[in-house]
């Protein structure tokens, strides 16, 4: 039987370097290529020498898919097309595009010029990589080979955020990067066709094990947390990535200032809101209906009570909230205002987003009250709130996601073993299927049946569906023909049985059934016609009876019987029987005559 191989060589079983390997019908392929923000050394990139012992990666892999800008899913990319050598296509949005460069900069500015990094990828080295980028367009089908496209999918998590879904052959695979299932103020909900049902649905679980509260709920808590550390004279600190959650939280929040009309300053990271109305106001078809509707009457990243981030601001007295990356408190900006304001009690810093372990922020979220940070120990006086508004599928999401996409087998990638293992057990209770959460370097083999692929002629189609009768399925409506090879074009037909018999000279035979059945009143035969025409506006009145679907019904009157009517038809409308027979206000007859 056919097989597809899979082998995380990050995210299994684990969130962060996100990069995962897909064999499919004699296909490679690389699914993300990302950095893991809890390391500093060589484990912080996915080990790609387990890819062809180490050499160029050029002849094993056949395409580069990154599902959206994140560094986790993004971040390694160029040490791999640089330094490892990779010559061949990547394929993302044009959002993705557009931002994946400029993070990968910041990036690269943090590990060089703040941590002194020196084997470290260069600036060029980003633009070369980026030179290497194929966009990829929502719904577009990307042919990269002959039997090899992709398909992208709005997955909702960030601007740009897609879904993939590999065709190979006759075998196909839908991966989610990460994604969310619920619209927000900025963003839609995740969207693939439904009944897709791919051989493999590769998803992430972040949240595998949570079914998040009421988003109003939350809000409001985060809002009231926020006014009483100002109102108190404390500081408020909520680290963020350069987009995504933090065009959320900055809406939610200057129109909370708006309403009560507070002087509190608010700063973001320099660059942020320049930031994100530069693509928002290019990508505005990602964005949800709302933004769209108004982005031409008001830009709502243009905020009123919200400034950019002067770093003196962070030693001046009194009350005030500042938005700065990045997210983990791996670094950066964030890290270096959290060392000044850990120690003050007044002080409050919210964890928006998930935190990979080992990071500052899952330490902090753990609820560690000292912290190492570059050989130096910190007390963490400041109360610590983790309030989710990561824009990850929750448990229900996915189990929605499954639902809808009614895949063979399902893989779980982006997430903890023992929340995959929740998860697992309740996938393949509700769903009946197989779930695997392959740890990282582990291969994972899935057989899937051999498929045959055929053309079905219309008028076939629409002749099924003519006799599966009007009350039937046409969904799942059965489809009658026969498969015939040609011997010079070797391609495997589907014609009708009549032209399957006339190209092998052979002479068709039909079953025909009788029955008799008993009306109310005398056989009015141009009656009856006048209330089956509906079904049959052809049909054909005679004297003896009424010729129905070219004969393959006939309804006629018994000699002697006048209350009786015969209804003959061929097998192929067995369906219609008792349409007819209700129709015409018939009875079955029993053998004792008695009508049943």
């Amino acid at each position: 039987m056919p097989k597809i191989r899979v082998v995380p060589l990050g995210a299994g079983q684990d969130v962060g370097r996100s990069c995962i390997l897909l064999s499919i019908n004699g296909k490679n392929i690389m699914l993300d290529c990302g950095m893991h923000m809890g390391y500093q050394d060589e484990r912080r990139f996915p080990d790609f020498s387990y890819i062809g012992g180490g050499g160029d990666l050029t002849s094993y892999l056949d395409a580069v898919i990154i599902s959206h800008f994140h560094l986790d899913h993004c971040g390694a990319l160029p040490y791999m097309t640089e330094m490892c050598r990779y010559e061949g296509s990547i394929y993302m949005t044009h959002p993705t595009k557009a931002i994946v460069p400029v993070l990968l900069e910041d990036y690269r500015k943090i590990q060089t010029e703040v941590r002194g990094e020196t084997n470290f990828f260069t600036s060029q080295m980003i633009k070369n990589c980026m030179k290497k980028v194929v966009e990829v367009g929502l719904h577009e089908v990307v042919e990269i080979d002959e039997g090899f496209s992709i398909q992208a999918f709005y997955a909702g998590h960030v601007l740009g955020a897609a879904m993939f879904l590999i065709r190979v052959g006759d075998q196909s695979v839908l991966y989610t990067g990460d994604f969310n299932m619920t619209p927000d103020r900025h963003l839609g909900a995740a969207h693939v066709f439904a009944g897709l049902k791919p051989d493999l649905l590769i998803t992430e679980t972040t949240y595998a094990s949570t079914i998040r509260d009421s988003k109003r709920a939350r809000e409001r808590d985060f809002l009231q947390k926020i006014s009483d550390t100002v109102f108190d004279g404390g500081k408020v600190l909520i680290p963020v990535f350069a987009l995504g959650r933090v065009q959320e939280l900055c809406i939610l929040l200057e129109s909370y200032w708006e309403r009560l009309g507070l002087k509190v300053p608010i700063y973001c990271s320099a660059g942020l809101a320049d930031r994100a109305t530069k693509y928002y106001r290019l990508f505005i078809g990602w964005t949800n209906e709302k933004i769209k509707k108004n982005f031409v009457q008001r830009n709502m990243f243009d905020f009123k009570h919200i400034s950019p981030l002067d770093p003196s601001y962070v030693d001046a007295p009194g009350p005030m909230v500042v938005f700065s990356t990045p997210g983990m408190l791996h670094g950066g900006q964030s890290l270096r205002i959290f060392k000044k304001w850990c120690g003050d009690e007044k002080n409050l810093i919210i964890m928006p987003g998930y935190c990979t372990a080992g990071t500052v922020g899952a330490k902090v979220i753990a609820g560690a009250k000292k912290v190492m940070i570059d050989q130096k120990e910190y007390e963490v006086n400041m109360r610590v709130e983790y309030m989710s508004f990561s824009a990850h599928a929750d448990a229900k999401g996915i189990m929605l996601l499954i639902r809808d996409v009614e895949p063979s087998n399902v893989m779980f990638v982006h997430g903890e073993e023992s929340k995959m293992e929740f998860l697992k057990g309740k996938v393949e209770k509700q769903f009946n299927i197989p779930v695997f959460k392959p740890a990282n370097g582990e291969t994972i083999v899935i057989e899937t049946p051999l498929k045959v692929f055929v053309d079905i002629p219309s008028a076939l189609i629409q002749k099924s569906m003519e006799i599966v009768g009007p009350r039937a399925s046409k969904r799942f409506c059965p489809i009658r023909g026969c498969f015939i090879m040609s011997n010079d074009t070797k391609q495997l037909q589907f014609v009708a049985p009549d032209e399957a018999a006339s190209q092998l000279g052979l002479k068709l035979h039909s079953v025909t059934f009788s029955e008799v059945f008993r009306m109310n009143t005398d056989l009015n035969l141009k009656q009856v016609a006048a209330i089956l025409r509906k079904y049959d506006p052809e049909l054909q009145e005679k004297t003896d009876g009424i010729d129905m679907f070219d004969s393959e019904v006939l309804i006629a009157a018994v000699p002697n019987e006048p209350k009786n009517v015969e209804i003959i038809w061929d097998d192929d409308r067995e369906n219609w029987l008792s349409v007819l027979v209700e129709e015409i206000g018939a009875k079955k007859i029993g053998e004792a005559g008695e009508l049943l």
